[in-house]
């Protein structure tokens, strides 16, 4: 009988391990020599999806294969509902809109945890991430490795932050002296010192109470340590419950154009994956657009919306209600492609934060420029695509008017005090006037953008007192005709005040307190 040769065991050997090999492989799905195959580098999500990482277990800036989720890091927050509706969820499937139209498959990636989410996005594990643009400055420093660009604007704030205060402090003059606490370098810090400049303020005129988060905020204003806290809803009307006698003083319902939420990702990631990223924001502007025009739409949003962060549906609908989920056409505004916008622009916002951080001495190192830090293509490719009314962007805020009487009785917010120089006897403004108003209360003007404003002009004690409050109220009309022309704000938004003489902040007796007392008034009034 013949025998086997040595090489013939061994074949014979190899075979059958070959068949065990490929047997446990179909009994596996495949997993077995995908691992083997693909030399360890593939990793293996939690629900079954794969990424390719490179040598030091990122994931590649270039994104991975046509078949990896785009992944969205997000933290509890209703301005990112367009995006979770029409992705009919927060993880990638076959009902997922952007799959059955777009042939792309998007995750979001819910993390409140903002230091660790940014780590995440750092290491490749997040693909587009989300900011505020009034805080974007305060993190490029320590992303500068990673290019970020800016892709598109998700919302803004309209009611989602508010300051909150004691009995006894109804102004933000108020405030002066008193103990603040907010979460520094976050949308609250901007809202904080946005709030200050309205009412004349800064920073040295109160005592900041710096805390980790708005969450803390609202806890140290409800244990009782500090006059007043910037915080999100809905810790706004827990806060007012909790202690006697608090109130909301302003929030960003009025404060309308500050916090702005935006997405975005490694310039790397953005060229490699440039053709996904415009359907990712083409779904995500559709699912806005039928959010703003549909009640029921909105509810079903709040359904979809609401388990994964842990929200009944009306605690969901209410948080969806404190933004303004931004169409194509606010994005254009956004990003500074609508010539005749005369609102207020991404690049305004990021611009003028970075001068007040760097001021304040909280940031350290080198900004880029808007326009470096800004990928405007997504939302220019997409015009032709996302037309009519639905996408069209919001419309100037309208005002009922309100009789003079009525009006000059209104609660101010916030004054800020301007010195506008007019000719004597003469109340036309001349363009070193227009420039003090561009200046020193234009900005506030539009970032109050659903607030009413009460112009007020006073003059010194020179001449009758008569002729002095028939010259300083054609004064104010005068401010508010400029602001309605040059800038689109509605007519009726403005009350206008002749005060005359009677309202001095110095002594007439001296030529520098009769130049103090020659002043407009400009008043954030509530409603």
């Amino acid at each position: 009988m013949a025998r086997l040769t040595t090489f013939s065991k061994l074949l014979i050997t190899v075979l059958i391990l070959l068949l065990i090999v490929f047997g446990v492989n179909y009994l596996t799905d495949g997993k077995l020599l995908a691992g083997v195959l693909g030399g360890g580098d593939g990793t293996e999500q939690a629900d079954g999806s794969r990424y390719d990482r490179d040598s030091d277990g990122d994931r590649r800036s270039g994104g991975g294969g046509s078949d990896d989720p785009i992944r969205v890091g997000v933290v509890t927050w209703g301005g990112y509902a367009g995006g979770q509706y029409f992705n009919e969820g927060f993880k990638p499937s076959a009902e997922s809109r952007f799959s059955k139209e777009y042939g792309i498959d998007v995750e979001f990636v819910l993390n409140d945890d903002v230091p660790a989410s940014l780590n995440a996005f750092k290491n490749g594990d997040i693909d587009v991430h989300w900011y505020t643009i009034d805080a974007m400055p305060t993190i490029m420093p320590e992303l500068a490795d990673f290019n970020p660009v800016v892709l598109w604007q998700s919302d803004w704030s309209r009611g989602g932050d508010a300051i909150v205060v004691k009995r006894g402090i109804n102004s933000v003059a108020d405030l002066k002296g008193k103990t603040v606490a907010v979460a520094e370098l976050t949308p609250s810090h901007t809202f904080l010192l946005y709030l200050l400049e309205a009412g004349g303020l800064t920073v040295d005129d109160i005592r900041v109470q710096g805390v980790p988060s708005a969450i803390d905020a609202a806890a140290a204003f409800k244990s009782g340590n500090v006059d007043a806290a910037v915080v999100w809803s809905p810790d706004d009307e827990l806060s007012v419950r909790a202690v006697s006698g608090a109130k909301i003083l302003e929030s960003t319902a009025s404060a309308s154009n500050i916090i702005a939420d935006v997405f975005f990702a490694k310039r790397d990631y953005v060229e490699a994956n440039r053709d996904r990223l415009e359907k990712l924001y083409q779904g995500w502007m559709r699912g806005a657009a039928e959010i703003n025009a549909s009640e029921a739409n909105k509810q079903r949003a709040a359904r979809i919306i609401g388990p994964e962060m842990s929200l009944t549906e009306a605690d969901a609908v209410a948080m969806i209600d404190n933004v303004r989920l931004t169409t194509h056409g606010d994005n254009v505004n956004f990003f500074g492609q609508n010539p005749d916008y005369r609102g207020v622009t991404g690049g305004q916002l990021y611009r003028k934060m970075e001068q007040a951080y760097r001021s304040l001495g909280l940031i350290d190192g080198r900004v880029p420029d808007f326009r470096q830090a800004s990928y405007g293509g997504l939302v220019i490719n997409a015009s032709s695509s996302l037309t009519g009314s639905d996408n069209a962007a919001e419309p100037a805020a309208t005002f009922a008017r309100v009789d003079e009487a009525e009006g000059e009785n209104l609660e101010a917010i916030a004054t800020k005090r301007v010195s506008i120089n007019f000719p004597v006897g003469v109340a036309t403004l001349d363009d070193q006037a227009k420039a003090i108003i561009d200046d020193e209360f234009v900005q506030i003007a539009k970032a109050f953008g659903n607030a009413r404003i009460r112009i007020e002009g006073n003059t010194d004690n020179t001449g009758s007192a008569a002729t002095n409050q028939a010259l300083s109220k054609r004064r104010a009309q005068s401010v508010a005709n400029y602001l309605s022309r040059e800038y689109n704000m509605d007519p009726n938004r403005f009350i206008i005040v002749g005060n005359g003489p009677d309202n001095p902040i110095a002594n007439n007796s001296s030529e520098s307190g009769r130049a103090l007392n020659r002043r407009t008034d400009f008043e954030l009034v509530r409603q």
